[in-house]
């Protein structure tokens, strides 16, 4: 008698895009948050297996050089995904714990890759706890709290431009990401050879354990975001500008050098969006520093600056659940009812959706 296959739950196909339209909005919906769920215990499973076949060096079974190689070449991943899961997959062998967040969706892997530095088994639950169902950027902000960074130094600098060979080819811009996975990859090859020695790494032992266990957190590029948390209070900012802005701010540091003596860019540049700010609220919100009427006289601006202090500055949508719309950009005055029907400029009838 033939063994029946193990049977696995499938994650639900729709055929064709024709017959996602078929469904009513809440199936949509529904449908959308079960191929989630299960997504999410299929990208848990991934990593563990990766943290396994990391752990018995099985790709150099496959004629692959090290684990990341094997990802990307037999696997077929790119090299970001590949650098995030490997250094998820070995944070998870210190920390089994993770896995269990990551599967239920209370972690992503950036968060998870993220932490992984800042974890021992002290800390691990009373960190990963408050980390639960935060964004990236948020994560980013809880790190910089467990391990706060020195202010970065104030600099301005030309950047160099170099030419492009006129030979067909890939942008420079196309290669970098694979060059610079590759070269982090190395970089932690040779810092496991210098820490370790050659027999201990080749071998079966503790030694060889304890290397493979080391989260690789150099295979992580750090994205070229503009704003990047140093402390709970403090961030850095970085951009690149054109002659004319340089120029500017030039001119800004001389008309300001008897307020700010130093030249800070950090203290000039939040003086002039301050004062910016103001100029565009007054112009588009109603905001003044010395209002000159009430809302009881149905001045327009008095109006707009007492339903902006009633929404503070966000979007006044709540759904159903009681869940309300975390968008603060492109908010509009809108009148609940309108003119025709009776509506009036009361701050009552007035919404920003």
């Amino acid at each position: 008698m033939a063994t029946q296959s193990p049977t696995h739950r499938l994650i639900p196909v729709v055929a064709s895009q024709a017959s996602l339209r078929l469904l009513t909005d809440a199936a949509l919906l529904l449908r959308l948050t079960e191929i989630l769920r299960d997504s999410r215990r299929v990208e848990a499973d991934l990593v563990a297996h990766i943290a396994e076949v990391d752990e018995r060096r099985l790709y150099q079974r496959e004629a692959s050089s090290s684990m990341f190689n094997y990802c990307v070449e037999r696997l077929h991943l790119s090299e970001p995904e590949t650098a995030l899961r490997i250094v998820v997959a070995r944070a998870l062998r210190r920390h089994p714990a993770r896995l269990e967040f990551l599967r239920d969706g209370r972690l992503h892997l950036s968060g998870i890759a993220l932490l992984a530095p800042r974890l021992d088994e002290r800390n691990c639950q009373a960190v990963l706890a408050p980390a639960s169902h935060l964004s990236k950027r948020q994560v980013e902000e809880l790190v910089a709290e467990l391990a706060p960074r020195p202010d970065v130094q104030t600099l301005a600098r030309k950047l160099l431009v170099r030419a492009r060979p006129a030979e067909a080819g890939p942008p420079a811009e196309a290669a970098a990401p694979a060059e610079a996975a590759a070269a982090a990859e190395r970089a932690e090859e040779l810092e496991r050879a210098s820490q370790h020695r050659p027999d201990d790494v080749a071998g079966g032992g503790e030694g060889a354990a304890k290397c493979r266990a080391q989260a690789p957190v150099s295979l992580l590029r750090r994205r070229s975001d503009a704003v990047e948390p140093l402390s709970p209070t403090r961030y850095k900012v970085q951009f690149t500008a054109g002659v004319s802005l340089k120029e500017k701010l030039e001119h800004l540091q001389a008309l300001m050098s008897a307020a700010v003596p130093d030249g800070d860019l950090a203290t000039l540049i939040e003086d002039a969006v301050t004062d910016k700010i103001a100029r565009l609220e007054a112009q588009r919100l109603g905001a003044s520093r010395t209002p000159r009427r009430t809302v009881g006289e149905s001045d327009t601006a008095a109006v707009k600056r007492a339903v902006r202090e009633r929404d503070g500055d966000r979007c006044a949508y709540v759904d159903e659940y009681g869940r309300r719309c975390t968008e603060r950009n492109h908010l509009q005055f809108q009148h609940r009812v309108p003119h025709g029907f009776g509506g009036d400029r009361s701050v009552p009838n007035i919404a920003r959706p």
